[in-house]
């Protein structure tokens, strides 16, 4: 049985929603019996959502609070938010279900917080697995990063202890029709990033439509800065690679 969850610091902005929108929302989708296409409909009701950096409270001064935040979101809050209701039958078990998806142990913490896309890897196992090397076996390829380190020694996150890790990748001038033909509507994709100490520089989830592949994602480039379908070959292309998280039923 989970350990109950510490909700006593906590901050809510639901936006355009209210608990009881998102009680039917959520019932309706937990009877989606397929995981991506509960997640395509989950996530196409937050297309048009604004894009704001820095919605989570807390670093190592500041005590950490509880955000539920569906008003404004950044690529990761958009993820976390996704992943917990896909969870969910209702907004109470929604809330229960955030906290164990944002911090590792369900224990509501900077320390514990995801700071990395990878971290899910770690902490969130029982909700996904990384695919990356089973969607292109002969392309992807594996690299070893010390996470959170910066090439002149200091921390991107201040106050996170550097990670060895070893990450697998698929580079995107490899991603081509058979590359894609393994990806599933509902998978989360992070952009790899060369860049030493960091996995990835944005995420966002694979979505099939009408066809043909698209990137869900909350966009911080000007002229969009909200939810967005974006066709996903042109926006990998410019890209070093993807590294592919798949939900579990």
């Amino acid at each position: 049985m989970a350990a109950p969850i510490n909700f006593m610091i906590e901050k809510v902005a639901l936006g355009k929603w209210t608990e009881e929108r998102l009680d039917r929302l959520i019932a309706e989708g937990s009877e989606i019996a397929d995981t991506g296409e509960r997640i395509e409909f989950l996530s196409r009701q937050f297309l048009g959502t604004p894009y704001r950096e820095g919605t989570l409270i807390g670093d190592v001064r500041e005590p950490e609070v509880f955000v539920i935040n569906l008003h404004e979101v950044d690529c990761f809050t958009f993820l976390d938010y996704i992943e917990a209701m896909r969870l969910a039958r209702s907004f109470g078990t929604f809330r229960e279900n955030l906290a164990r998806v944002r911090y590792g142990d369900g224990t509501i913490s900077y320390q514990a917080r995801n700071h990395f896309f990878t971290d899910w890897r770690l902490h969130n196992r029982k909700f996904v697995e990384d695919v990356t090397e089973q969607v292109s076996p002969f392309w992807s390829r594996k690299v070893q990063k010390i996470l959170n380190r910066k090439e002149d020694g200091t921390l991107f996150v201040k106050g996170i202890e550097p990670s060895a890790r070893t990450l697998c990748y698929i580079p995107a001038d490899t991603v081509d029709s058979e590359t894609m033909d393994g990806l599933r509507t509902g998978d989360y994709a992070g952009i790899y990033t060369d860049a030493p100490g960091l996995d990835v520089t944005h995420v966002g989830i694979f979505i099939r439509k009408d066809g043909r592949p698209y990137l869900r994602h909350a966009s911080s480039l000007k002229g969009s800065r909200q939810v967005i379908d974006q066709d996903f070959a042109h926006y990998i292309a410019a890209k070093p690679g993807i590294i592919v998280f798949r939900p579990k039923a």
